[in-house]
Order: C-alpha cells, then sequence, then structure tokens
C-alpha cells in the first residue's frame, strides 16, 4: 500500500453510502449490493469482501439493545408475554435490517482504508 488512506473519512463515508475513496459515489446498489466500481472515481468497490462481517456487528448491536427494548416495552405497556414477543420481534428485526445497511457500508469503508482486498484464491 503506497498510498495513506484515512480510516475515519472513509468509514463515515461507508456509513453515508459514499464511496470511500471520493465521496461522491454510491457505495450501495439497491439494498446490500455492491458495485465492481465507483461511477465517479472508477475505485474498486467490489473487490472489498464484507462477508458475514456487517451481518456479525448488526447482530450483535441490537442484542446489546434487546435488553432494554424488552424492559421498556415490559413496564411501558405491561402486554403479555406473547404479544411481547410479537412485539420485540418485529421492532428488532426491522431495526436490524435497517443498521445492516449501514454497517455494511462502514465495514466497506473501513476494508477500503486498510486495503483489505479479496486477492482471490
Amino acid at each position: 500500500m503506497t498510498e495513506k488512506r484515512d480510516s475515519k473519512t472513509s468509514v463515515l463515508r461507508g456509513l453515508m453510502n459514499k464511496c470511500p475513496n471520493c465521496g461522491e459515489g454510491r457505495l450501495l446498489r439497491g439494498y446490500l449490493a455492491v458495485p465492481a466500481q465507483c461511477e465517479v472515481c472508477h475505485a474498486p468497490l467490489g473487490r472489498y469482501p464484507a462477508a458475514d462481517g456487517p451481518a456479525f456487528f448488526a447482530m450483535t448491536i441490537m442484542l446489546l439493545l434487546l435488553i432494554p427494548l424488552i424492559g421498556f416495552t415490559w413496564v411501558l405497556f405491561r402486554p403479555s408475554p406473547g404479544m411481547l414477543l410479537v412485539i420485540t420481534g418485529v421492532i428488532t428485526t426491522v431495526l436490524t435490517l435497517i443498521l445492516l445497511r449501514f454497517v455494511k457500508g462502514a465495514f466497506i469503508g473501513y476494508l477500503w482504508a486498510k486495503n483489505e482486498q479479496d486477492r482471490g484464491a
């Protein structure tokens, strides 16, 4: 790696769904698809494999929020156990799916900053 890449800037750009290199092109197409290259600066974004890392971090964050979510739901609404399961299940699922996109963008931004490319087998 010959150039110095700023991790903080690239992670923030990835978090905002921007190319970690130029900050202008979109990082994700559709929900989670990463294009082969940036439409603006042509950086090879498809070479940074996020794999299961973003899903792991998104689930970990949500599991840390699950206990307070259950507690607040129970104290505020006093639902039956079945309804508590439905309420927390729906909220957890929706928040995880929203969070996953942000985490994947930040994860790819970090991989780009550290130049952790998929070099093949």
